[in-house]
């Protein structure tokens, strides 16, 4: 039994006590040596604790948690490794604006110097990946900091906030309480830029709107479907800006744009006069590819000033809470041509209509991407989660997989990050647990994180999980063959799926003919628990698709 010598808290329940203050109610993690003393707080604390099987889904789990909640989620670890292995989900989750805090333990400050078991610079380690890095060096700057890591990850354009916490600080005693730890809200962007914008609206032949993910929050998204329902207008948006127009108003939307410029909205895009970016991140989809040689005007829109880029160059910025300038833009706009009368809109719109209505494919085994898109379309209602790794999957997904609400179709398209759909999962279950969550991977990015299975199974999380098997990294190696007419090292084994799941106490289901696979899915989505569907996939039709891509700096 731990014994203080010290009446009070300590710094590791003090940081508990301002994580409860936080609304902090479930932290992913491990634990270890370094950090233990956390973990001895949290067993007395009204937070739950999710042991996971690797630090880098613990991570997954908080930024998905961060992004359905709007409230920072929280993963935990140990030092050395334990800290390390949370990198690739920090940078995830501060590409793709998930709010995130991360917390570590760190050897004690006194051994800092020396060659110690598992010392390193975790805040060294962790700026890159992060916003805001810091180590506790004092058990009383506890709620500050903790304040401080809150609003940083909280603070436009969210993302990773991360906490270095030396073992001794963590036992010594510690003084003081939860601070304020919400950012200051904005209001909406300056009056005369917003009156500038809406004259450029006004007078502009085709406007366009291209919407991007920080359009998607909640208060910005009913923002923007007012904006459309009131003065309709074109609307391209990111794959992380799906779901953002409601259903009424579909025919305002001209498809996602990404990765490649060869899209329906990519046309619309080239030919717009006026192109208004919405909470759009260059990150999402390059200006060098989409804004390359064009002559048409930008306006942005966003909580945050543009990025410096050659490629980006807005004659207008909106600045400010995005909600607040886009109810702005519609109260100040007057009566304006309808969609349908845009010029050039309606052999783009027959293009989209088309690419929805997917082609009648073969019916033999390995299954036809565009037809297993379509039956889990089918399957599907808008109250739906649905969660999509990286791979070739990915793009068929993207380009066909209809969403009429904001965060209910979700993707890694910043950092493109391969095992989030498993991790993102099991924390859309616990973040929304009335919802059905489906997520969906290729067989190579859920190997990259299928131990999530065993967690997934531990909290009885009702999950169904496709993973598109073909034994290969297929996103890459079509792009080989574009690029050099052959594809290297992108080949690997085939594991049986269904014995898999069995063996973590999970189901597992496998599709045999293609007209079993409406049922299989249905069946798996009414089974209590995690279920695993292994579906053979034939991508031999993507090099097809290659034929008309543009090469992307940014394929995976």
């Amino acid at each position: 039994m731990f014994d203080k010598s010290f009446e009070g808290l300590n710094g590791a329940e003090l940081l508990v006590t301002c994580l409860e203050h936080a609304g902090v109610t479930h932290v992913f993690g491990i634990p270890g040596a370094k950090v233990d003393p956390v973990f001895e707080a949290l067993a007395d604390s009204s937070i739950e604790v999710v042991v996971c099987r690797h630090e880098q889904n613990a991570g997954f789990m908080a930024g998905v948690m961060g992004r359905l909640t709007g409230r920072p989620g929280v993963c935990i670890g140990t030092s050395g490794p334990g800290t390390s292995n949370f990198c690739t989900a920090m940078i995830t989750a501060t590409t793709e604006g998930d709010p995130v805090v991360c917390l570590s333990g760190a050897v004690p400050q006194r051994m800092r110097h020396q060659k110690t078991h598992q010392s390193m610079d975790n805040v060294g380690l962790m700026q890159p990946v992060t916003k805001f890095a810091h180590e506790v060096s004092s058990a009383d700057a506890v709620p500050e900091l903790i304040a401080e890591a809150f609003r940083a990850a909280l603070s436009p354009r969210q993302g990773a906030a991360y906490l270095s916490l030396p073992y001794d600080v963590m036992l010594a005693q510690a003084s003081g309480g939860p601070l304020h730890m919400a950012p200051p809200s904005q209001g909406a962007a300056d009056s005369a830029a917003i009156e500038r914008a809406v004259s450029m609206i006004e007078q502009a032949t085709c406007p366009v709107l291209l919407a991007g993910m920080s359009a998607t929050a909640p208060a910005a998204a009913e923002a923007f479907a007012g904006l459309l329902r009131d003065r309709p207008m074109p609307v391209v948006g990111t794959w992380e800006a799906a779901g953002l127009v409601p259903r009424d108003l579909l025919g305002c939307f001209f498809g996602r744009v990404g990765l490649f410029h060869n899209q329906p909205g990519d046309q619309l895009l080239s030919q717009a006069d006026l192109i208004v970016t919405v909470g759009f991140d260059p990150v999402e989809y390059d200006p060098s590819i989409w804004n390359a040689g064009r002559q048409g005007a930008i306006v942005h829109i966003d909580a945050i000033e543009s990025d410096s880029d050659v490629h980006y160059q807005p004659q207008e910025e909106l600045v400010g809470d995005l909600a607040s300038t886009i109810e702005a833009i519609r109260l100040g706009l007057g009566e304006i041509p309808s969609v349908d009368e845009r010029p050039g809109i309606e052999p783009i719109r027959s293009a989209v209509e088309a690419q929805r209505s997917l082609p009648a494919c073969h019916k033999a085994m390995p299954i036809h991407p565009a037809l297993l898109v379509g039956h889990v379309q089918a399957a599907v209602d808008d109250d739906t989660i649905v969660i999509c790794d990286v791979g070739s999957h990915y793009i068929w997904m993207g380009r066909h997989f209809l969403c009429h609400r904001p965060r209910h179709l979700l993707f890694s398209n910043g950092q493109q990050t391969l095992g989030v759909a498993l991790p993102w999962a099991i924390g859309a279950c616990l973040s929304r647990p009335e919802a059905q969550v489906l997520s969906m991977s290729g067989d190579g990015g859920f190997l990259f994180s299928a131990q999530a299975l065993e967690t997934a199974v531990r909290l009885g999380c009702n999950l169904t999980h496709l993973v598109w098997r073909d034994g290969r990294y297929d996103m890459v190696a079509f792009q080989q063959r574009m690029k050099y007419g052959r594809d290297c090292g992108v080949d690997f084994g085939e594991p049986d799926i269904v014995a898999f799941a069995e063996s973590f106490g999970a189901k597992g289901l496998r599709l045999e003919t293609p007209d079993q696979l409406p049922e299989l899915i249905r069946t798996g989505m009414s089974m209590p628990g995690p279920v695993l569907i292994d579906v053979p996939v034939d991508y031999s039709d993507n090099i097809d698709l290659a034929k008309t891509m543009r090469e992307s700096p940014r394929s995976h």
